[in-house]
């Protein structure tokens, strides 16, 4: 699967899940000041986080925003691995 349909798959689950219309603009925004070191780096990736559910203006709870950093920490940056943690991430509710 290339990465433009992980990207749009995204996007379209994204939108439908929370009832938002985020563009790919808003996005790839987001996205552009994103690093590897922001994925290791607890405090930014909270804030990461806390950018996206305003984003879509969808509260996220601390246990879910640790979950997230805990599986986000441990996955490595394999693109394989986030491609997993994206799944499990839409899966919750």
């Amino acid at each position: 699967m290339s990465g433009k349909n992980i990207s749009k798959d995204v996007l379209n689950t994204v939108n439908k899940k929370t009832g938002k219309s985020v563009s790919e603009k808003d996005i790839y925004k987001l996205a552009s000041g994103v690093k590897p070191s922001t994925m290791q780096n607890e405090k930014q990736l909270r804030q990461l986080i806390k950018q996206v559910s305003g984003m879509v203006n969808v509260p996220v709870s601390e246990s879910t925003v640790n979950e997230i950093i805990s599986a986000v920490q441990k996955s490595g940056l394999n693109p394989n691995n986030m491609e997993s943690l994206m799944k499990m991430i839409m899966g919750k509710k």
